[in-house]
């Protein structure tokens, strides 16, 4: 009996964990009323699909999908800290535990002015 119980719940944990035991499917989807393309705050010069697509690439995994810290710090109001420039500096050399090169090129000063609008 005990043999045959374990073996349910072990089962059950297996269907649930590759399952997810939800309706994931549309979990990643943005909300209908926000505007990805671009930013207000900035004018409408950021493109915020664009910026979001390069921090989950490169920044997710220390600093949460939503910007809450993780391993790394939360990037929730960094743009009250620090300015865009000072922002991409700290992606291109790092500070602290982060890496140097965390992103590259043009996706540098896309991230940084979209982080710095983060207040």
């Amino acid at each position: 009996m005990k043999k045959w119980l374990l073996a349910m719940l072990f089962g059950t944990v297996l269907v649930l964990g590759a399952c997810g035991g939800g309706d994931d499917e549309n979990a990643s989807e943005k909300p209908a009323d926000k505007d990805d393309t671009k930013t207000e705050e900035n004018g409408g010069s950021v493109d915020a699909t664009a910026a979001e697509g390069v921090y989950q690439d490169n920044c997710l995994s220390c600093h949460g999908a939503d910007l809450s810290g993780g391993s790394g710090p939360a990037l929730t109001d960094v743009g009250s800290k620090y300015s865009s420039d000072e922002i991409a500096d700290i992606i291109k050399n790092g500070k602290g535990s982060m890496p140097a090169g965390m992103a590259e090129g043009d996706d540098v000063q896309l991230l940084a002015d979209w982080l710095a609008e983060k207040k």
